[in-house]
């Protein structure tokens, strides 16, 4: 809708004009468990009062709000006409008096898409929960408000509920007289409240410690899930965890928590992983495991438990001015979140998951065409939900890694430290960060800023060795590149190791050096003289954010004793690098996939190793030459049924090639045994199948056409729960049918009537690998649709249609040039929706260099 859309510019303009000082919202959701019209409840009433003040009597302004419809609107006990006032999206405020009261009684509608107030039927027992999401800018669903993060101001929130339901909100709550009523809060913006409500179940634990000046700080902490998930759910271990983080952020920030108790909801059909509101972090409820998982999962939930507990700090005491500096709280978080994982809990090799998984992520997103700084240039609040990307997050988490490599953990934690005291509850921006860290490190941040926080793109560093006669180093130097299109040489602090083979054929680090790698060509001179390496490996330890790449003989090493290394970063970091030279083309995939096949069995750490399956499928899937995919294919089945029985019975690594041979099957031997072990006439000592287990094997099956509407209607009953209607949706939307892609299609592309979470599941369904050419018709089918998707659907389900349904498996030249005919007609297409397409373009013509490479390769 027209404004629906807020610029930077009118928020600049008034924030400059506004000061709010306090928000009663009321709100009435006992609607949500009767029908009206006869069919699901439509609205719930929403009654907002604010009191704003003004620095210009008599100017004019407005207040945000999406609601069908407005009862009344009353300004400074003047009613106003809702019909005149009230478009759809905004309130128009007129002559504005120093001081002022708005009142507005809106009916609100439930979501279905996870924004704004989400209302969720559990199928199992019929039960409806709910809960809200609001970032960037969707509390204006759920009251009416001024939605901007640099408005702030505390909240008094009052609920009326069923009878029976428990409500939670940012403050502690209490019922009386039919209503629960919430303490009010400290000053925050709109995006970080919350309410929660339902019958859920809830678990509680406490949290103690003696401050510095002797005082005891005491937090409630929660825990709550729906019933359904109550068997599952090992609260313990979250507050375990909560406990850890809590002490570690205590040690370090040197600000008490400040946001009274600390829930933590686990909930339904949720489309992040979890949001940092204070005092009430809502989480997406499959990190309660209804199966055997392996540790990584674990150290995955306990990393974003400590990300969001981080934002605690950066993001919701001190919040950023505008989504430019969005980095402000999510770079923080995720690099705090990986800082206290390593350092509070029982995951001590986080750095390696990190270095891993989310470097990964930034690496990609930093060479689209729509990378950007890590402070960006958001004009818009669509423009703000597409930077919830890899360089927000992990990119600018890198670069807070390297700097304090830079300047110093000790100052630049004393930095935040110092960071909290001066602008708590308020807003800041990138100077702001920096003048503190240049008082507690004496370097010139604004220097670093401008390379590291204010120029896209990824550094690559590769080594060059020269020997002497002798045969030991007469020279090694790093050399720095950049892409054209970002051409930036950055100041860089690393660590480069030299590697040799042991007698035991080990290969091992025998000598180190730091260096300060600037300009295009550093010589590292601490290593001059030391014997010539069989691995030069630059970025040793991780340090710094760049590509890596190997001279010859470092990489001819790897090829023959990558599973050798015995340091595990080391070889998280090598096999990233292979990763990255076969996304550029320069390593062919059938050879990547030869080095998982041959390396992958020896690895010990279980995320590296889940990691690598997820590669390797993709490199068969994306990078590899037609020709060789169905060799490939086979030769990836045939190695993870081989590593699957040489396994451990009952270990971590069984069950990750358990699923990834779930995940590569198509050839009738695996097909047989995964019906062979749904049907108990097949078994692999160790491995239970649990329900989680058969969903991932049943998928395989539907796909190949060996698992028809009927078995799988029989497992929905087997799992009649929130979880199995999701699976068994993307197991229908899987099997090879022209029928089947028809329906599939219409019911996302068509039709609104399916949630944000069956959306997800019957995208990834429909698209299969294997069914390329059952594919063909949609790819002419998307580029006429997503224009009139965008226009029509919220921007969460726009997204989620227009990337996953691009023809990404129509991978050919006719569809880049179909991709760049709908780029050059639909200049005019909002800017959000482009950015989509040509990442999507991007990828695909990255594919097809990839299989060039690869079919180069065959000779």
């Amino acid at each position: 809708m027209p404004g629906e859309n807020l610029s930077r510019d009118e928020a600049r303009e008034r924030a400059a004009l506004l000061r709010v000082d306090g928000y009663e919202v009321s709100l009435d959701v006992r609607s949500a468990t009767g029908a009206a019209d006869g069919g699901e409840p439509r609205t719930f009433r929403s009654v907002t009062t604010i009191r704003f003040r003004c620095n210009e009597p008599g100017a004019a302004s407005f207040a945000d709000l999406i609601a069908p419809g407005v009862t009344a609107v009353s300004l400074n006990g003047r009613d106003l006409d809702p019909s005149e006032v009230f478009d759809g999206t905004r309130i128009v405020l007129e002559d504005l008096a120093a001081d002022n009261e708005l009142v507005v009684d809106a009916q609100c509608a439930y979501s279905r898409t996870g924004e704004g107030m989400h209302r969720f039927v559990d199928p199992e027992d019929g039960e409806v929960y709910l809960y809200t999401q609001y970032e960037p800018a969707d509390a204006r669903r759920v009251f009416a408000n001024f939605e901007q993060p640099d408005l702030k101001a505390p909240y008094r929130f009052e609920v009326r509920a069923p009878e029976e339901w428990t409500v939670w909100s940012n403050g502690a709550g209490e019922r009386s007289d039919g209503v629960w009523r919430f303490a009010e809060t400290k000053p925050i913006s709109t995006y970080i409240t919350c309410v929660v409500a339902g019958p859920y179940h809830y678990v509680t634990d406490t949290y103690s410690r003696t401050l510095a000046d002797g005082s005891t700080l005491e937090i409630p902490l929660g825990a709550l899930c729906r019933k359904g998930l109550a068997p599952h759910f090992d609260a313990e271990d979250v507050f375990l965890v909560t406990k850890q983080g809590l002490d570690f952020f205590h040690d370090h920030v040197d600000y008490p928590y400040p946001f009274g108790k600390y829930d933590q909801a686990f909930v339904p059909e949720y489309n992040l992983g979890a949001m940092e509101n204070p005092g009430l972090v809502t989480f997406r409820e499959e990190f309660i495991f209804r199966g055997k998982v392996t540790q990584a999962s674990y150290e995955s939930r306990a990393n974003v438990i400590l990300h969001e507990m981080a934002h605690m700090w950066f993001g919701d005491l001190v919040t950023m001015e505008w989504w430019d500096d969005l980095w402000l709280k999510e770079s923080f978080a995720d690099f705090m979140g990986a800082f206290s994982l390593v350092g509070a809990t029982r995951f001590t090799d986080g750095w390696i998951t990190f270095a891993n998984r989310r470097k990964s992520w930034a690496y990609r997103a930093d060479q689209l065409p729509s990378t950007h700084p890590v402070t960006a240039d958001i004009r818009d609040l669509q423009d703000a939900k597409l930077n919830f990307d890899g360089i927000t997050y992990a990119k600018g988490a890198s670069v807070l890694k390297q700097l304090v490599a830079y300047a110093g953990q000790d100052a630049f934690l004393e930095g935040a430290r110092r960071y909290f005291k001066r602008h708590a509850y308020g807003n800041t921006r990138l100077g702001d960060l920096l003048a503190v860290l240049e008082e507690t490190s004496g370097r010139d941040m604004a220097a670093w800023a401008r390379s590291w926080l204010q120029t896209a793109g990824v550094n690559t560093l590769t080594p060059q060795v020269l020997l002497d006669a002798g045969g030991r180093v007469d020279e090694l130097a790093v050399v720095q590149e950049a892409a054209e299109s970002h051409p930036e040489l950055r100041p860089h602090r690393v660590a480069v190791g030299l590697y040799r083979r042991t007698a035991g054929g080990a290969l091992e680090r025998y000598a180190r050096a730091e260096a300060d790698v600037e300009g295009p060509r550093t010589v590292v001179a601490e290593l001059a003289g030391a014997e010539a390496p069989d691995l030069v490996l630059v970025n040793d330890d991780d340090l710094t954010y760049c590509k890596i790449r190997f001279d010859e003989t470092s990489l001819a090493t790897l090829r023959e004793g990558l599973g050798a290394l015995t340091d595990p970063l080391a070889r998280a970091l090598c096999w990233g690098a292979l990763w990255n030279m076969t996304r550029d083309a320069l390593l062919p995939a059938r050879d990547f996939v030869a080095l998982v096949l041959r390396f992958a069995g020896r690895e010990s750490d279980i995320g590296v190793l889940q990691m690598l399956h997820a590669w390797a499928r993709s490199a068969l899937v994306h990078y590899a030459a037609p020709a060789w995919r169905e060799s490939g294919g086979r030769l990836l089945a045939e190695g993870a049924l081989r590593e699957l029985r040489r396994a451990e019975p009952g270990g971590e690594p069984q069950l990750a090639w358990a699923r990834f041979l779930a995940a590569v099957a198509s050839g009738e031997p695996e097909l047989a045994l995964l019906r062979g072990l749904l049907e108990g006439t097949e078994k692999i000592e160790g491995l239970e199948v649990d329900q989680e287990l058969r969903w991932a094997f049943l998928e395989p099956l539907a796909a190949h056409g060996a698992a028809d509407e009927g078995v799988l209607a029989a497992e929905l009953a087997r799992d009649d729960t929130a979880s199995g209607k999701r699976h068994q949706v993307r197991c229908l939307a899987a099997r090879p049918s022209e029928a089947v892609k028809a329906q599939a299609w219409a019911q996302v592309v068509e039709s609104d009537a399916l949630s944000n979470a069956l959306v997800e599941a019957t995208i990834a369904g429909f698209a299969q690998p294997s069914q390329r050419e059952l594919l063909a018709p949609y790819a002419h089918r998307y580029f006429g649709a997503i224009e009139r998707v965008w226009t029509e659907r919220s921007i969460q389900i726009g997204m989620v249609v227009v990337q996953g349904l691009f023809p990404a498996l129509r991978d050919s030249p006719g569809t880049l040039e179909a991709t760049d005919a709908w780029l050059a007609e639909h200049e005019g297409a909002a800017p959000a929706l482009r950015r989509l397409v040509l990442e999507a373009r991007d990828d695909l013509a990255r594919a097809l260099r990839g299989q060039e490479c690869d079919a180069a390769a065959a000779g």
